[in-house]
């Protein structure tokens, strides 16, 4: 069987991480399945969105040291590790900044443990789903290292650095209820729920009008950097664009018809 398993369903790219046998620890075939599945997400336009989840008890183990992922080292100068952490094959860097970059959707679903360069790849999805099982770990500073994938720079922007330094400093785990807690994740489902509960919001996602979608991550990203007054400029120009496209025609001529079909009922003969 492959390591990776990319399928689509009824509007979703359905990524499988299948390496259970290795707790589905990142190889180079799971790079390189993750770099084909955001290409292709960007690619199809009948694909609404990506779902990434894995078989077996761990979501992953993190990036596989044992593998032929890494470069060796002792053949590359700083600056040409720097190169290839920046866009060779195997390095996640490239990946995980297309998965920002999509104009759709990446929900990553853990269904247990993710650690190390899985939790940075899942840094980078629009939407976490978690487990009552699931935890999270940033064991890299074990290695005398720091996760270098946006286990920093993204967990920072999305946790704050008070609990950025309960991962990367103190290197303690975290279970799935604290992570909600503190907006590592967006929602937790019980164990015997969670296949059918992340399928549920999957449908609920895909149902969304695209350009609207797109629109959206485009602009929180943007508004997230900017001051309060450049954030109002970046509405405006989001929605001055939306209102003249045939997605906000057709749904607003829709709302207003079953407005008035709700009022000829009302009005007495």
């Amino acid at each position: 069987m492959p390591d990776v398993i990319i399928a689509q369903r009824d509007g979703v790219l359905d990524v499988l991480i299948n390496r259970p046998q290795k707790y589905n620890a990142i190889n180079l075939e799971i790079a390189d399945g993750l770099r084909e599945a955001v290409a292709t997400l960007a690619a199809d336009d009948s694909l609404r969105l990506m779902l990434i989840r894995a078989e077996g008890k761990y979501f992953s183990a993190g990036a596989d040291v044992n593998s032929d992922l890494f470069p060796d080292p002792e053949e590359r100068s700083l600056s040409g590790f720097r190169r290839w952490y920046r866009s060779g094959r195997g390095s996640l860097h490239p990946i995980l900044d297309a998965f920002e970059a999509v104009e759709k959707p990446i929900v990553v679903a853990h269904q247990g443990p993710c650690l190390g360069g899985a939790l940075e790849m899942s840094l980078s999805c629009d939407f976490r789903l978690a487990a009552t099982s699931a935890s999270y770990a940033l064991p890299e500073i074990t290695l005398g290292c720091l996760p270098g994938s946006g286990g920093v720079s993204r967990l920072t922007r999305i946790v704050g650095p008070h609990w950025a330094r309960w991962f990367l400093m103190a290197n303690l785990p975290m279970g799935a209820e604290r992570a909600l807690a503190i907006g590592l994740v967006h929602d937790v489902y019980p164990d015997a729920e969670f296949e059918a509960r992340v399928w549920a919001f999957c449908k609920h996602l895909a149902e969304q009008p695209p350009e609207t979608v797109a629109a959206s991550k485009l602009a929180i990203e943007l508004a997230a950097d900017l001051d309060r007054a450049q954030g109002r400029n970046i509405e405006r120009l989001a929605v001055s664009g939306l209102v003249m496209g045939e997605e906000f025609r057709t749904r607003i001529a829709a709302a207003r018809a079953r407005l008035n079909k709700s009022r000829d009922k009302k009005e007495p003969p």
